[in-house]
């Protein structure tokens, strides 16, 4: 089943638009206002990650997040601070009262890309499996944004040559196998058993939306 992202945003164009590119990226989603009756909602709703704007009508995201962590339904819930004031002590105390991550707008909506236990910073081009770094070449890191990006749908190795490799001609089919066992060898707990970049066979590969 697919992960729950709630988007509590009561800027409708902005909150369509990180709704779009989540939905694009395999998740269920769900846009909340931010008035009176948000929390009631979100413990009704159970999201599996909440993307939390802090500016709202009515109360501010701190607020909230608070009152999410005080409660019993969603208090182990990650949740995801979005503004636009980047001052570094609101910052501070966003993560001090129970926020996991904070992303400053302007933003790419594709910053928040998660999946399983995976987490790419694309400005950073960095890749973390749960706490862990994973140290990645560039196309391997390329590989796997893109397969994160369109999870769930089975490529050719002809396809992943053009979306990953585009017009180099000299890299050939034979290449996907090599990228996609070495990428293996990092994400998998056991290469030669995946779970989550798994073979389709007589086609080519597919990433698997799974519960974690």
């Amino acid at each position: 089943m697919a992960k729950k992202v709630a988007i509590v945003e009561d800027e409708a164009e902005l909150a369509t638009l990180i709704e779009y590119n989540l939905t694009r990226g395999g998740f269920q989603t769900r846009i909340f206002g931010g008035g009176e009756g948000t929390l009631r909602e979100l413990e009704g709703w159970q999201p599996d990650l909440i993307v939390l704007d802090v500016m709202l009508p009515g109360q501010d995201g701190f607020e909230l997040c608070r009152r999410i962590r005080m409660g019993e339904k969603l208090a182990r819930t990650p949740v995801v601070f979005l503004t636009a004031r980047s001052d570094e002590v609101d910052r501070v105390l966003g993560l001090e009262i129970g926020g996991d991550d904070y992303i400053t707008k302007p933003f790419s909506p594709r910053e928040l890309l998660e999946m399983g236990p995976f987490r790419i910073d694309l400005g950073a081009r960095r890749v973390y499996q749960g706490g862990r770094e994973i140290e990645l070449t560039s196309t391997e890191f390329k590989l796997l944004e893109f397969f994160m990006t369109h999870a769930g749908k089975a490529w050719s190795r002809d396809q992943l040559l053009r979306e990953v490799w585009g017009e180099q001609h000299f890299v050939t089919p034979r290449t996907v196998d090599v990228h996609i066992r070495r990428l293996r060898e990092q994400i998998e707990e056991k290469p030669d058993e995946p779970v989550w970049l798994v073979t389709v066979r007589g086609f080519g590969y597919r990433f698997e939306i799974r519960d974690t």
